[in-house]
């Protein structure tokens, strides 16, 4: 039945983990809550991702929050920033290059090289030999998008950057060159585990939360997101060593840089996906609970579930334990009201993982196992995981490199977004050092945004947060509608740049009323960074404050990110790297991907024509980047 209790610290295996507080929310009592108009409905149109051009602005939500303003005096000196300026753009750019960007996006603009890329691609090794492909790569497709094939050959170009004003993300992009069929089991063996084959019919599973053979390639309908598949242990390790190596390039090569990674590659993805279930359910029970007091339909934060009713109501399921108590006794002053998250408190930090992969069964008002039966070598690949990430989050604060954890699918991103939030409570205490990362063309996410930053609020760490619009839209769409679950992504790219908005607003407020948040703005639409200046502008935020980033892929969108980075205002270009063959794969599938994009980019083309003809005309056709 229904019962709390309070253990000790999740251990980790061999070692003491100081994540001693891993897997729990344990809240300060606050009684504030967020509020924001409802977004109209709209109807279904066609749909982007992040990769989009530009396209007319939205409406937006003006950031006015209950208890501060959204709209603070204008700073005495407006900055702006004009993106047409190509002398300006281009500065660091010679003209073989502008002229490289040229052909490149024109290429990609011709979807019969796109879809035969591979192909191509094979017969151009067969063609030029293997140095001489690999020589042809590095002038076109390889030399536009990815910094080079290792720490020391990267630095150039990081270096080149830097001094025109624009920092780094390091993204080590190899990606596994595997077959369907391969990808498909290797996504089935690591997902379904051996208590999942004992317990046919006895388990509590959701089919959106469990692996599904058709889609075990995640690797389609993915925009510009490497993917890892499970092997072993051993090979999660050395995903670890490659992500300390990237983390020291980055503190090596520069100030301030930020490193990436993906969780999925540190670990068996099976718990990723049974935690994730778990949370979700949780999550659930509580708007259960808070329909049943007559609150359905309001904002996550703003729901605060009556403490007495509450224990009716559980008492009547059969449920046992004072729940009041429980709730107002850890607490010097109560409400007698608790909100979303005190309610995550439910789930606490338990001694074995096993114990809590527990979920609420409404009508029978117990807690039942997810899973019948828990092995004791998955606890241990469990365990592992947690410690991959606190060593790299270890490396990343003794080197001076922020990391930003990657977003994933929905059936892996609640369980990742919560074990990044513990990460943020641990080594956001003083400044931002773990970033996580919010896809806006989610339907919850304003949701997810606002409660992690009320929470960073109530115990007084740094929120971090990198906003994208997605990169997994396609393969989320065709997942939901096969298997039979809600579509999570919003109807339209207007309502997904209407939640960007939205969000973004709501942690600007919140930096300029507290201080204690950071956002990067990770975008190649324009009108999403004119919108952050000018609301920077009413805000009186200074591009100096490093408070607010500004974020574009390596190769793209350059007349945005270096105008911005002269400016004075802190701007990172997202810096694959990795050997030529084994980065391929994953600049193959990008093209494919990214084909919208690439025939969309035409005012990119024409500034790129623009500053060449200029240079002609000038006669600095030779001309050379000074730094």
């Amino acid at each position: 039945m229904f019962h709390v209790r309070t253990v000790s610290s999740l251990a980790r295996a061999g070692a003491d983990i100081p994540l001693h507080r891993v897997l729990s929310c344990r809240r300060a009592r606050s009684t504030s809550a967020s509020t924001s108009a409802a977004h109209p409905d709209q109807d279904v149109s066609r749909s982007r991702t992040e990769d989009d051009s530009a396209r007319p602005e939205c409406p937006g939500h003006t950031g006015q929050r209950n208890g501060g303003s959204g709209t603070a005096s204008t700073a005495v000196n407006e900055i702006s920033v004009d993106f047409e300026q190509t002398q300006e753009a281009y500065k660091s750019k010679d003209s073989l290059e502008l002229l490289r960007s040229l052909v490149v996006f024109k290429l990609c603009s011709y979807d019969f090289l796109v879809d035969k890329n591979k192909e191509i691609m094979d017969l151009g090794r067969k063609v030029l030999g293997r140095r001489g492909f690999d020589q042809f790569m590095k002038m076109t497709f390889y030399g536009q998008f990815v910094a080079g094939e290792d720490h020391r050959a990267i630095k150039p170009l990081i270096q080149k950057n830097q001094a025109f004003g624009v920092g780094s993300v390091l993204d080590y992009s190899v990606e596994e060159d595997i077959s369907q069929e391969e990808a498909e089991q290797k996504e089935m063996d690591s997902c379904v585990s051996a208590a999942e084959k004992q317990s046919i019919g006895q388990d509590h599973r959701e089919r959106k939360y469990k692996a599904h053979k058709q889609f075990g390639d995640r690797r389609g309908g993915v925009t510009a997101a490497r993917t890892y598949f499970y092997a072993d242990e051993a090979k999660c390790d050395q995903h670890m060593e490659t992500f300390i190596k990237c983390i020291k390039a980055s503190g090596g090569s520069s100030m301030d840089g930020f490193s990436a990674i993906k969780m999925t590659a540190l670990g068996r993805p099976q718990f990723l996906l049974q935690f994730s279930e778990v949370l979700v359910k949780w999550r659930r029970f509580f708007n259960f609970l808070a329909a049943q007091q007559g609150q359905d339909g309001m904002e996550a934060l703003e729901q605060r579930l009556e403490l007495k009713q509450l224990q009716e109501f559980l008492t009547k399921l059969g449920a046992k334990g004072d729940f009041y108590g429980w709730f107002s006794g850890r607490k010097a002053e109560s409400s007698g009201t608790i909100d979303m998250l005190d309610w995550n408190s439910l789930i606490d930090d338990r001694t074995k993982i096993s114990d809590l992969l527990v979920v609420p069964n409404v009508e029978l008002g117990e807690l039942e196992p997810l899973l019948g039966t828990f092995t004791s070598e998955e606890e241990k690949q469990m365990k592992r995981m947690l410690q991959r990430m606190d060593v790299l989050a270890k490396y990343a604060v003794e080197n001076g490199v922020r990391l930003m954890v990657d977003a994933e699918q929905t059936y892996f991103q609640p369980a990742i977004s919560r074990l990044t939030l513990e990460m943020q409570r641990l080594y956001n205490k003083e400044k931002p050092v773990i970033f996580n990362t919010f896809q806006c063309y989610l339907k919850e996410a304003y949701d997810n945004v606002t409660m992690d930053v009320e929470l960073s609020r109530r115990e007084g760490w740094c929120f971090a947060a990198k906003l994208v619009r997605g990169a997994y839209m396609y393969q989320e769409r065709e997942r939901a509608k096969e298997i039979g679950y809600e579509d999570p992504i919003n109807p339209d790219y207007e309502s997904t740049n209407w939640m960007y908005h939205r969000c973004l607003d709501y942690v600007l407020d919140e930096i300029a009323l507290n201080g204690n948040a950071n956002v990067m703005v990770a975008s190649h639409n324009e009108d999403t960074v004119k919108h952050t200046l000018r609301r920077m502008n009413e805000l009186g935020l200074l591009p100096t404050e490093n408070k607010v980033y500004f974020g574009q892929l390596l190769g793209m969108c350059d007349q945005i990110s270096f105008p911005l980075g002269q400016a004075g205002f802190p701007v990172y270009k997202y810096v694959p790297y990795g050997p030529v063959n084994e980065v391929m794969p994953y600049l193959s599938r990008r093209a494919q991907e990214n084909r919208g994009f690439m025939k969309g980019a035409q005012k990119e083309r024409e500034l790129l024509w623009k500053e060449l003809k200029r240079r002609v005309a000038s006669g600095d056709l030779l001309y050379r980047p000074a730094y």
